[in-house]
This record gives structure tokens, C-alpha cells and sequence, in this order.
């Protein structure tokens, strides 16, 4: 790895309204170490960032609402796919009324960046089997949520095959047991609660809960 490469590759993940730019789902990554350059440019170790605003250029949401309306009237007229925009690499999709766009730094691999882009958009089109539209992202924002966190934690890409990433998020969940048919006090009972614990709590670790 290239010393200006980094394992935190993806600085933001953002579906905007193409109408009018407003936010149907925005989420900033700011990793959690920083460069430490020596005087002759070479990166020498990896120290602990000193707060929010040290890695990450949009800390609030008026600054990340700004960048948002830019980026959109930059691209609203583009053809491509690719763009460099606020010392940013920026990939990004129009699909039918909204925006999608994955944010990484200068230095970042832009293949990279754009298969994440391919990731989320695919696997969109996979979960709802129709048109990716502002509508339809609303109404399923909680699969559209786990679907981004399937395919990158903190900024670290970990997925980009949709298939894997859908079955993940629509995975079933396990079937409830009747508890009243469980005797707490025999030795079934109490691993039948043990299972059903075990299985419930994998289930919020998985939806991140």
C-alpha cells in the first residue's frame, strides 16, 4: 500500500433528491487515525485524531448540507460518473428522481470507489425488485441502512457484491418460540431460552441495534 493509501477510503455515502437536493440518506465516515508526516514528507506512524473536525472537512450539518446542494448543481448536468469536487473524488449514479454518490479523498482508489458505488446501487435495485426512487428509499430506509453498513463500516469498504450483500439484509429472521411452552426450570427448558436468547441477540448485533 502507497503511503497515502489508507484502509478508510470512503469519506461520505449520500443519496440526495435530484429535484431539489434535499437528503433522503447522508452518512459522513471520519476515521479514527490520522497521518503523522516527518519533515521530509514520508508518513512515519498513525496517530490518534484530536476530534471530529481533524479527518473529516463537513463536521456539522450545515457544512455537509453545503457540499450537498454544490455537488448536486455541479452534477445535475454532467454525463459521466466520475468528477473531481472540493479536492474530493467523487462517483455518483442518477437513478430515475434521486442522486447517489460515494465521497472519497484525493488519494483514494477511485475503482475502488466506484465498484462501492455499483454495490449500493445494484443491491437496491436486488431488495426492492423496482425502480430505486425517493419513494421507495423512504419507505425502506431501514434495508437501505443496512444494505450501506453491509458494505462499508467506518469508512472501510468491506462488500461490494450485491448478492452477498443482499442476502445479508433480507435474511429472515428466526422464528419466535412460544415461550409459554417453555419450562423454565427443566434442563430443556433452559437451553431452549439459552438458543432463543443466543439467536435474538444475533439478530440486533446483525441490524446493528
Amino acid at each position: 500500500m502507497s503511503p497515502g493509501m489508507s484502509l478508510y477510503s470512503v469519506n461520505a455515502i449520500l443519496i440526495l433528491a435530484s429535484e431539489d437536493g434535499s437528503r433522503i440518506f447522508t452518512k459522513y465516515y471520519t476515521p479514527p487515525h490520522q497521518a503523522a508526516p516527518n519533515p521530509t514528507g514520508a508518513v512515519l506512524t498513525r496517530t490518534v485524531a484530536s476530534g471530529p473536525s481533524s479527518q473529516n472537512p463537513y463536521p456539522d450539518k450545515t457544512s455537509q448540507t453545503r457540499f450537498e446542494k454544490a455537488l448536486l448543481q455541479k452534477t445535475a448536468k454532467q454525463t459521466g460518473d466520475i468528477l473531481l469536487f472540493d479536492n474530493r473524488i467523487v462517483l455518483y449514479k442518477m437513478e430515475s428522481d434521486v442522486a447517489i454518490y460515494v465521497v472519497g479523498s484525493l488519494d483514494d482508489n477511485e475503482i475502488l470507489l466506484y465498484n462501492v458505488l455499483l454495490a449500493l446501487r445494484d443491491s437496491m435495485h436486488l431488495l426492492f425488485k423496482q425502480s430505486v426512487d425517493k419513494r421507495t428509499i423512504i419507505e425502506n430506509y431501514d434495508l437501505v441502512s443496512l444494505a450501506v453498513d453491509e458494505i462499508c463500516d467506518d469508512g472501510v469498504v468491506l462488500e461490494t457484491d450485491p448478492t452477498i450483500i443482499v442476502q445479508r439484509c433480507s435474511k429472515a429472521p428466526s422464528q419466535d418460540v412460544n415461550l409459554s411452552r417453555i419450562d423454565p426450570f427443566s434442563e430443556q427448558g433452559v437451553n431452549n431460552l439459552a438458543q432463543l436468547g443466543k439467536a435474538k441477540l444475533t439478530d440486533w448485533l446483525r441490524q446493528g441495534l
